[in-house]
């Protein structure tokens, strides 16, 4: 397959997958917001978001101050901003558009309608008023894309690299959810009111990423911090937890193996070996921020031995 063929295909699928999971980031931030808490505390959740997606300078260039209708229409709507909801859809049309004769009809069609509709509802006011029906709205879109993909595509390479980018940008965005909330908590700050808070911040957190009833089945018992964590990082069943996307990825490399790819397929083992055989235990001792931003940087670099080994074009 052409290396810009390639290219297309998997930054489409990278789009629209993080799509999805900024709905899930900012559907999990509203509800925090229900809780009752100080202006100070309701402005350090907000940053939070900005931070956690590394866009905190580039809203502090737009706004003065963090409010929940600034940073919902900066993360949704705003075309200036490459990471927005928005953006993401666009560049997903796009990219799919390059690449319109690899894609089968009802694969183009879900893309296209997505971008279209997307427009209409944000014209009409949906995001402020029923912002949550709209994040429901991208991951029902974003769902309906993949399974368009898996019953209409041919299982080949333009298959798999849709597959890899769906899967590395999960890994990246499930760490990014977690640490939404470890990047502003104290370690060992634990009292009565933050234990409240916990309950019913960790039950959104399963709620936005589709896994409370999960929750329910594997452990039977109380919503924990500690098993939300083992769930979306040590359960290779969990659809969306680091391991699980760790093996997708691993699976699509395999798929698309060549005589030069040794480096990355190596990587990418290494980092799913290491998340096979890692305890929660040993992951909360060493502090749960310090680990999913070692692994954020490290997906960040696999991502780029992926664009090195496959994506780049030769130099004519």
């Amino acid at each position: 397959m052409l290396s810009r063929t390639a290219d297309h295909l998997f930054w489409m699928a990278r789009y629209m997958e993080r799509a999805e999971n900024t709905a899930r980031m900012l559907d999990i931030n509203l509800k925090a917001l229900l809780l009752p808490q100080t202006p100070e505390q309701e402005a350090r959740t907000q940053r939070s978001v900005l931070r956690i997606s590394e866009l905190e300078g580039a809203f502090a260039e737009r706004y003065d101050e963090p409010s929940r209708e600034h940073v919902l229409h900066f993360m949704v709507a705003d075309s200036t901003n490459p990471s927005s909801i928005y953006s993401c859809l666009q560049a997903t049309r796009e990219n799919a558009r390059a690449v319109r004769g690899t894609l089968t009809t009802e694969w183009w069609e879900t893309i296209n309608d997505t971008w279209l509709e997307f427009n209409e509802r944000a014209s009409s006011g949906q995001l402020m008023a029923h912002p949550v029906a709209l994040f429901e709205w991208v991951k029902f879109r974003s769902h309906l894309s993949r399974g368009v993909t898996l019953g209409t595509a041919l299982q080949d390479d333009a298959f798999f690299f849709t597959q890899l980018g769906t899967f590395l940008e999960r890994a990246d965005n499930t760490a990014r959810i977690l640490d939404v909330r470890f990047a502003n908590v104290e370690p060992n700050s634990r009292d009565a009111a933050r234990q409240l808070e916990d309950f019913y911040y960790w039950t959104s957190i399963l709620s936005s990423v589709s896994a409370l009833e999960i929750y329910r089945k594997v452990y039977r018992d109380v919503v924990t911090p500690a098993r939300v964590v083992e769930l979306m990082i040590l359960n290779q069943q969990m659809p969306r937890s680091l391991l699980a996307s760790l093996e997708g990825v691993c699976a699509n490399l395999a798929m698309l193996r060549t005589s030069g790819s040794n480096e990355c397929e190596r990587f990418a083992g290494k980092l799913r070996a290491e998340l096979v055989y890692s305890d929660i235990r040993q992951i909360f001792e060493a502090g749960l921020h310090a680990y999913l931003t070692q692994f954020l940087a490290r997906v960040f670099e696999l991502g780029g031995l992926v664009a090195r080994t496959y994506l780049m074009l030769p130099v004519a």
